[in-house]
């Protein structure tokens, strides 16, 4: 349990997703984080988690990126990340290396202060007290690996059901693959689009005008599906509601919207914070401006 009288030091882990498609998750998590009484730092030094060396084979490569990565969050007191699939993938560093190998008590160590978002603020900081509206109705879908690996289920609804003027409607097999999988969906393309199908038929028969979900891997998949569907339903990670951030364009709008400004009204105006000045209109500088900023 972290120390209530002083403020819990926190390395925001990015990850290659969002770095590089949707930094605005990355700056509402700092927002949200801020807000339960964090000091974010995002270290410069990390990189890719490995997950796609990892789930290729390529052991080597993926020892390599651990080390990197360990050596980046060396002394943090906690390791986040928007995203299950990510930190996850962390939880797997000690399986890289032999018991009597140095790098594997370091990896241990990392897994043990690594944390995605929502788990961290309802399981380690006991934290549910959003500063946030959406006035509409959400689906929330659960990605594999931090519903099968970290058993995030409950935290996130938690938190949302903080957030004022938010319904959510629980879809059908909310727990069910989205068809992303990483590499899968390359892999074995038929299939996964018969799975996203599913999904995306699931979302829609709620009638909620907005999908949610803690991984942005499968909300790409999904809001691209329900796009050439041509469903009205917009697409959103967890933390861009819980940060008062949903004002922004919505994952899968065009990009020349994304950095739009966000609504005047309180219910899409951010809450005060770094962040948040961050997400009203900057460009896509990732994770290294991310740094500069705090």
């Amino acid at each position: 349990m972290p120390n209530a009288e002083r403020s819990p030091q926190v390395a925001l882990f990015v990850t290659c997703l969002v770095d590089m498609f949707r930094p605005e998750i990355g700056f509402a998590s700092i927002n949200l984080l801020q807000q339960a009484g964090c000091t974010v730092a995002v270290p410069e030094r990390q990189t890719c988690c490995g997950q796609p060396a990892f789930n290729s084979g390529d052991r080597s490569s993926t020892r390599d990126i651990a080390r990197q990565t360990i050596e980046a969050f060396d002394g943090y007191e906690y390791v986040v990340g928007p995203s299950g699939s990510c930190i996850g993938m962390l939880h797997h560093y000690p399986e890289l290396f032999e018991t009597s190998d140095p790098w594997h008590a370091r990896a241990l160590d990392l897994k043990a202060r690594a944390f995605e978002i929502t788990s961290f603020l309802v399981d380690v900081l006991k934290f549910s007290a959003v500063q946030s509206e959406f006035n509409g109705q959400i689906s929330y879908h659960d990605s594999c690996a931090g519903l099968r690996e970290l058993g995030i289920k409950q935290q996130p609804r938690t938190l949302l059901g903080a957030v004022t003027g938010l319904q959510l409607n629980e879809m059908d097999e909310s727990e069910t693959c989205c068809g992303f999988g990483g590499t899968f969906c390359v892999k074995y393309p038929e299939i996964s689009n018969r799975m996203v199908e599913n999904k995306t038929a699931n979302t829609a028969a709620t009638g909620a005008g907005t999908l949610v979900g803690g991984d942005l891997g499968c909300l790409l998949n999904m809001a691209g599906k329900l796009k050439r569907q041509g469903h009205d339903i917009q697409t959103r990670h967890v933390v861009e509601i819980l940060a008062g951030t949903a004002g922004l364009a919505a994952i899968a709008e065009p990009a020349s919207g994304r950095h739009a400004k966000p609504d005047s009204s309180e219910a899409a105006r951010p809450a005060a914070g770094t962040a948040a000045k961050l997400c009203a209109g900057e460009p896509d500088s990732a994770r290294f401006d991310l740094a500069k900023q705090l």
